[in-house]
């Protein structure tokens, strides 16, 4: 069972087709996930979101009344502590970084297989970060030509590139304390660091500014 501090992870699903909501609902379920609201538009769908606080938001990009940037943007202003996973129908760069600016933890295809969508709330739950593979394609496509000469402007140690790296491939605390045999307590103050460094308010936005700057 997918567990948060020892109780199963919460969802709301926010997409306004039904059959793709029922599909999630059932993957979900599947692995112990536990779907305690869904919403058929963004408006309603922040509204849940930010009064049932779920451990994970599922949002559709493209939602009626208020799309998916604006509901991450919402629920992100309104202190709640969800994190957002978004599904996106088409592989647009514009709209994908859109929705990393807002403050997005997760990305999906909704072509992807059901269970890529199950592993990116996992993930996301944990606090890591995770993108589809398709998106994560996208992403460094766009970054691609601003890495030039950064590498020696960083100013991250070498073992906090290597936490930041794992980040971006989407482990969680956790997961990153057990690769590189470091305790738990020390991975959490090194992820601090870097986002202290970084100036970045969440471990999204430090994977990203590092692939941006060819530090990762």
């Amino acid at each position: 069972m997918a567990e948060t501090n020892g109780l199963a992870t919460t969802v709301v699903l926010v997409e306004d087709h039904a059959l793709t909501r029922a599909g999630l609902r059932t993957a979900l379920a599947a692995q112990g996930i536990a779907v305690i609201g869904e919403a058929a538009d963004g408006v309603a769908g922040a509204d849940m979101i930010i009064a049932q606080r779920p451990d994970v938001a599922v949002v559709d990009l493209g939602l009626p009344g208020k799309d998916g940037v604006a509901v991450t943007h919402a629920v992100k202003s309104s202190g709640t502590p969800t994190k957002i996973v978004i599904l996106t129908m088409h592989e647009l760069e514009d709209e994908i970084f859109a929705a990393l600016g807002a403050g997005a933890d997760a990305y999906c295809v909704k072509s992807s297989d059901a269970s890529v969508a199950v592993e990116a709330v996992r993930i996301a739950a944990s606090g890591g970060a995770f993108f589809d593979p398709r998106i994560a394609h996208v992403v460094l496509r766009r970054l691609g030509g601003k890495t030039s000469d950064s590498q020696s402007a960083s100013p991250l140690t070498p073992r906090e590139l290597e936490i930041l790296r794992l980040i971006a491939d989407g482990f969680g605390n956790g997961e990153i304390a057990q690769r590189l045999y470091l305790g738990l307590g020390t991975v959490k103050g090194h992820v601090r660091d870097i986002l202290e460094k970084l100036a970045a308010t969440d471990r999204t936005q430090a994977a990203v500014t590092a692939l941006r700057r060819g530090w990762i």
